[in-house]
């Protein structure tokens, strides 16, 4: 006989939530909708920079000299992997873009060690050149 006062006095509170709500209206969801993401322009790649190894290729091609550019590979400490050319000559095609070079004429690239903040390191220096197509 306990048990039914409390069966009743469940169904009407469960038949009182649902009139609460017209059966018309339409469930609100609570999630908001994510905002479009903002469109990002694609970084724009600079020209390639040529790599001359013999300053004879360049004779009857009209440029201009901008300047000393280097870049290097560091090796930190004795576990990390070894310095490499290909990375230092990478890098000095990128620091000579940053001068608007379009070519560079390569002087040399060298291992060294004992260079502080460098176990070994890989160093490749040029001139940052501006050549002009005729």
């Amino acid at each position: 006989m306990r048990a039914l006062p409390i069966c009743l006095l469940a169904v009407m509170l469960s038949g009182c939530t649902m009139l609460s709500r017209s059966p018309v209206e339409p469930v609100k969801s609570t999630a908001t909708t994510p905002a479009p993401e903002p469109v990002k322009p694609k970084p724009v790649r600079p020209a390639p920079v040529r790599i001359y190894t013999n300053a004879e290729e360049l004779v009857g091609k009209p440029f201009r000299d901008l300047g000393e550019v280097s870049g290097d590979s560091c090796q930190v400490s004795n576990q990390d992997s070894p310095p490499n050319i290909p990375t230092a000559r990478k890098r000095l095609q990128v620091n000579a873009s940053k001068m608007k070079a379009n070519a560079v004429l390569l002087h040399s690239c060298d291992i060294t060690s004992g260079t502080p903040g460098c176990y070994r390191q890989a160093v490749c220096v040029g001139s940052a050149l501006n050549v002009s197509a005729k």
